[in-house]
């Protein structure tokens, strides 16, 4: 069915949704974060999502006859994985936190490998231990994912001397292929986790994946609490021969009452990784980026699924 006003977008009602309202050609049309939606919510052709929940915002995009296109405001897109109508596009924010995510990774791995967590705790209970550490220069890192964030992440970590390596679904010049990963986990100082959470994906660090990461080494997951089977993280953070950063988890929010919370080794952060100044107007200026694509008729460049 051909739309009417093909820049009629469904938005969150948030004061960042005017980067998106002054595109030329969009007619905003704003949900509340609670209660009914306005009158002209369901003949609306492009679907920003946030401010309701994912189950919520794919209720009303199946009642959507004229919905072309779900624009996700974050760079994972697995709530939307299989519940896109037929015939729309779905484009998430890639780039937009990027920056951000990689100096996360990389402020981790510093706090890691200079043992921050190790004198906070002494700071806390007034102890004057100095002991060595090993330092970022020179740690052989493995980045499996090769999209944006994690050339980002690459090339953040360039100036501290890091041997980086990264993984994609399928090699290419510089990049090595995930059928690699069995043979590259044990000379890994660090392994980083920046791919999208899908079928491939899920729980890809297992047990047989966490052993054969050599001693010492340390996993950051940056990605989906989901690419992380969490009991076995817990159980080799407990025997103390790996250690974990993590800004996502397994479930999510993190009970207070799980096990992950006592475990030795570990940084933990509430998903914050992307959460600097501005991470929202950085997600809206990407919105505004693809609705400029698509009421031109050009592709959009985050395509991550496409029905029709």
């Amino acid at each position: 069915m051909a739309s009417e006003n093909p820049g009629l977008v469904l938005a969150p009602d948030v004061p960042e949704a005017e980067i998106v309202g002054g595109v030329p050609g969009v007619t905003l049309v704003r949900y509340p974060a609670v209660g009914a939606l306005p009158r002209d919510a369901y003949r609306a052709d492009v679907l920003v999502t946030g401010l309701r929940p994912a189950h919520e915002m794919r209720a009303v995009a199946a009642r959507m006859p004229r919905l072309r296109l779900v624009l996700v405001r974050s760079a994972g897109y697995d709530e939307w994985t299989g519940h896109v109508p037929e015939g729309v596009v779905l484009a998430n924010a890639r780039g937009a936190h990027s920056n951000a995510c990689a100096e996360w990774i990389c402020a981790v791995l510093l706090a890691h490998t200079r043992g921050l967590p190790r004198y906070l705790a002494g700071q806390a209970a007034r102890t004057w231990e100095p002991v060595t550490s090993t330092g970022l220069s020179g740690s052989r890192v493995l980045i499996i994912g090769a999209g944006d964030l994690a050339r980002a992440t690459s090339r953040m970590l360039a100036p501290f001397g890091c041997d980086v390596t990264l993984v994609g679904r399928t090699a290419r010049p510089g990049v090595r292929g995930v059928a690699d990963v069995a043979d590259l986990l044990g000379a890994a100082d660090a392994v980083v986790l920046v791919v999208p959470l899908d079928g491939s994906t899920r729980r890809m660090v297992d047990r047989s994946f966490l052993r054969r990461m050599r001693d010492g080494a340390i996993v950051v997951n940056a990605a989906r609490g989901g690419v992380v089977d969490t009991m076995e993280l817990c159980r080799e953070l407990r025997m103390g021969r790996i250690f974990a950063a993590l800004d996502v988890t397994d479930p999510e929010p993190l009970p207070s009452d799980h096990p992950l919370w006592q475990s030795r080794g570990l940084i933990l952060t509430p998903h914050v990784a992307g959460r600097t100044t501005g991470f929202r107007a950085r997600s809206w200026t990407v919105v505004a980026q693809q609705l400029r694509a698509y009421l031109s008729g050009r592709d959009v460049d985050t395509v991550m699924i496409d029905n029709r």
